[in-house]
């Protein structure tokens, strides 16, 4: 009977401790990737973007049939986000989080919002798909796949998926 009791107890504390460094993962992708990736759009910063981007980054935009590398690919937002004239917010939900202590895939679904809060707001949605790996102890976008899946992404699609902080589903 007490050998059952130390077998339970220390199954007890290898799910909680397994679980905790799933949090603590999840807590530093949420600051050195997701956050800075809002904060880059919210304020048009291409370098913000950039410095989250693996310089071995494969960049898939399914809807537009373009695979690119990491420069081409910031030097597009570099150039659009130049001459910037409306507000624009991102935000993220997800389907699936898995990490281990070097790599993690994160699927989800993002909205990109254009004029929040006034007439001419404009919401756009897509599936998204990152393999992030971790550089020098910092998490970075080594791959990136987005599609809106022949435009069936929607609102809907994006409620289905869970909050960011919602750990307790991945």
């Amino acid at each position: 009977m007490k050998t059952n009791k130390i077998i339970l107890l220390l199954c007890f504390i290898m799910h909680f401790q397994v679980f905790s460094q799933t949090v603590s993962s999840l807590n530093a992708i949420d600051n050195q990737i997701w956050i800075p990736f809002t904060n880059a759009f919210e304020t048009y910063d291409y370098k913000i973007f950039a410095n989250i981007h693996s310089n071995d980054l494969i960049r898939i935009n399914a809807d537009g049939k373009r695979i690119q590398n990491k420069e081409a690919y910031i030097k597009n937002y570099e150039e659009r986000w130049k001459s910037h004239n409306a507000e624009q917010t991102i935000s993220f939900r997800f389907f699936e989080r898995l990490n281990n202590e070097d790599s993690a895939s994160e699927r989800g679904v993002y909205k990109l919002t254009i004029n929040s809060n006034t007439a001419q707001e404009q919401s756009y949605y897509g599936q998204f798909h990152v393999i992030l790996r971790k550089e020098k102890d910092i998490w970075k976008i080594l791959i990136d796949y987005d599609s809106s899946e022949k435009n069936t992404v929607d609102v809907s699609t994006y409620n289905k998926a869970f909050a960011i902080d919602d750990y307790s589903r991945y």
